[in-house]
């Protein structure tokens, strides 16, 4: 006997051996659900906060979670109510399952747990059952599998993903945004124990329904988590006094367009990170809603705000209204869509012309009725003012300079200078006109935010990107530096919108043909942002104009993107900043060579005073005697009207200001004539 013993126990070890063998090997063999499951796709701002995300096939709203993602304490409490030797056994806790076995045995069934969180996520990725003992067998094998492929970390992450929550929401992260609108990253503890409650109890995963039964689960977690020492007694009293939640929340749809942008142009990737900044795009998303009260039911509006050192775009919003199918077409990302751009391509011809030395902001040029051919420009106010400086004509977005220098340039320069800046401006016709510098060529928002953001960098291409972390082509020079500058000085003097402060943002805007579109471009130092107001059908909106419409939204968008400007900066050392006289004889006045002014004989005259006159002041005021012309006569001093109607051609003037005065006459035909005098 004793002689046998020891080959008794080496038969012994060898058989336990062989069938440790071949557990492991029938464990090895287990054939795994698939692991990598369809979740959501996500879109994320700069700083990793949600923008969006888009449900799973059958409607689920299921968000991938990693354990670093969720708070501790609920990862903690999970553990202590749900498998408190998770991270010392191999997928089957011996002890739960001989106490969940016995159970069994005397009552014939299931009726207690023993799943680890292992097991669990076995059942979960198979949608097996987990009252049948089969089920059960299966459930263990695939366990085993997973811990013998699988870290730990990697088998939580697919609980906290997989997790049912009732309805069509899986997952921790899901259920957080839904029921406390927030990540998981840092949760109450009176949250947390919702959330570990949950997926254990059927009957409570709808808490605004069944408030009951999900305070009688949460309590349950929260005893066990403050015996095992998770919790205080504090915690505990606190906890249980937070109220269930009433209601669920709806997953978040900010920059809806951009981020249906972003899924379609990479439709593999799981997440996108876009460049936009979320506190900023909820402002203004909420002020393009504010915008349009009292604008009628038809009109959308679109905005992007980028940072022109980087090329970011930090908000974009293509409607009001994000996937409302009504009059306003909130569907139409309206940033994207190609309109009439009117009068903000202004500064890119005056650009133009300075740098080919036709013009200098001091430059005279004559604004007066003229015609190239068949076609007669027009301004937009149907009067003209004579001869003014550059500068003026493009602060007061004159037609008839633009139009002028545009045909010194040539439409065809225009049009490549647009294409260097990273357009693709489309034509209605077969080529460019001189009616491109008004508006007559087709161009995005997002199109004319890049032009502006050129401008702002000092004439260099900026290409505009909305993904996080894209680098932007290098960019070509499109105007030189002065010109770039000496654009930005004008722009900065124009008046702002009533109510707007006076910060000297450097801003355009402009009106399309028929009032289909209102515009507005701006930028400071770091900024650049543009705003458009109109129909996304393209019918007329009467009466709207970008200064009256779009402007006042733009510095309002500046006004929420930071509290003050950044300067634009000084000017580049080969800026030439003289007065009038003191420029080349060239320089000092444009003169067109194609151009076909209207007869100066029986033009509109203003006889008296002479230009440059000294006059004293009279109480009875000023008269004026007008030469030529049709009657009646408007009289304007400084730009704003004195008389207006006058049917006789001497016209008395209550002016008695002292000082230099501007002093124009308008005919009926919208001729008109100035002298600047001074009173004394």
């Amino acid at each position: 006997m004793r002689r046998s013993l020891p080959i008794v126990l080496v038969g012994l070890l060898l058989l336990g051996a062989g069938l440790r063998d071949g557990f492991d090997q029938w464990v090895h063999e287990t054939d795994l659900p698939p692991l990598l499951a369809d979740t959501s796709v996500e879109v994320r701002d700069r700083h990793g906060d949600l923008l969006r995300a888009y449900t799973v096939d059958g409607g689920i709203w299921r968000l991938g979670a990693r354990p670093e993602q969720v708070d501790q304490t609920y990862l903690r409490m999970l553990i202590t109510y749900e498998d408190k030797r998770f991270f010392q056994h191999s997928g089957v806790d011996p002890r739960a399952a001989l106490r969940a076995a016995w159970h069994g045995l005397i009552s014939g069934r299931i009726v207690s747990g023993g799943s680890t969180l292992t097991m669990q996520v076995a059942r979960l990725m198979e949608d097996s059952g987990t009252g049948r003992w089969p089920g059960k067998l299966r459930q263990i094998r695939v366990a085993l599998a997973l811990e013998q492929r699988l870290s730990k970390d990697d088998i939580l992450a697919l609980y906290l993903t997989h997790a049912p929550f009732g309805g069509n929401i899986e997952g921790i992260r899901a259920a957080s945004l839904a029921w406390f609108n927030k990540e998981p990253s840092r949760l109450t503890p009176a949250q947390a124990a919702l959330l570990v409650a949950l997926p254990q109890n059927p009957n409570a995963r709808r808490p605004d329904r069944h408030s009951r039964a999900a305070q009688t689960a949460r309590t349950r977690v929260l005893k066990r988590a403050t015996r095992a020492g998770v919790l205080s007694q504090g915690d505990l009293q606190a906890a249980q006094s937070e109220p269930i939640p009433a209601s669920r929340h709806d997953f978040p749809t900010v920059a809806a367009h951009l981020s249906d942008r972003a899924a379609q142009t990479q439709s593999d990737a799981r997440v996108h990170h876009l460049s936009i900044a979320k506190p900023l795009q909820l402002s203004l998303e909420t002020l393009a809603k504010n915008a349009l009260l009292g604008l009628g039911e038809r009109l959308s509006i679109a905005m992007v705000v980028a940072d022109h050192e980087t090329g970011e775009i930090l908000a974009s919003v293509g409607s009001a209204r994000y996937g409302q199918n009504d009059h306003r077409q909130g569907f139409v990302d309206m940033t994207r869509a190609r309109r009439s751009p009117g009068s903000t391509l202004k500064p890119l011809v005056y650009g133009l012309a300075f740098d080919q030395g036709l013009i200098h902001p001091e430059t005279m040029i004559n604004d007066r009725p003229v015609r190239f051919g068949k076609y007669a420009p027009q301004n937009f106010d149907g009067t003209f003012r004579g001869e003014l400086k550059v500068s003026e004509a493009l602060r007061n977005s004159l037609n008839i300079p633009v139009i002028l220098l545009m045909d010194e340039l040539g439409p065809a320069n225009l049009m490549a200078a647009m294409r260097k800046a990273g357009l693709d401006p489309q034509l209605p016709g077969a080529k460019p006109g001189l009616a491109m510098a008004l508006g007559g060529v087709g161009v995005s928002l997002e199109e004319l935010v890049q032009l502006f953001a050129m401008q702002a960098n000092g004439g260099i291409t900026r290409v505009l990107t909305w993904r996080l972390g894209e680098k932007p082509l290098s960019g070509q020079r499109v105007i030189s530096r002065s010109a770039a500058w000496h654009l930005g000085h004008i722009l900065s003097g124009i008046v702002p919108p009533p109510g707007a402060p006076h910060n000297r943002l450097a801003y355009k805007t402009g009106t399309s043909y028929g009032h289909r579109d209102t515009w507005a471009i701006g930028y400071d130092g770091r900024h650049v942002a543009g705003v458009w107001i109109g129909r996304p059908d393209g019918t007329p909106v009467p009466g709207a104009f970008g200064a009256k419409v779009a402007a006042p939204v733009l510095f309002d968008m500046f006004q929420r993107l930071k509290p003050t400007l950044e300067p634009l900066g000084p000017p580049p050392p080969e800026t030439i900043l003289l007065g009038n006289a003191q420029l080349p004889e060239p320089l000092r006045k444009f003169r067109s060579r194609n151009a076909v002014f209207s007869a100066a004989e029986d033009a509109v005259k203003l006889a008296f005073p002479p230009n440059g006159a000294r006059l004293s002041k009279t109480g009875a005021g000023l008269t004026i005697k007008v030469k030529n012309g049709q009657e009646p006569f408007s009289v304007l001093a400084n730009g704003a009207p004195l008389a207006t109607g006058v049917r006789r051609r001497d016209i008395q003037l209550p002016l008695s200001e002292s000082g230099a005065s501007t002093i124009t006459v308008i005919d009926a035909l919208g001729r008109s004539d100035r002298v600047e005098i001074w009173l004394e």
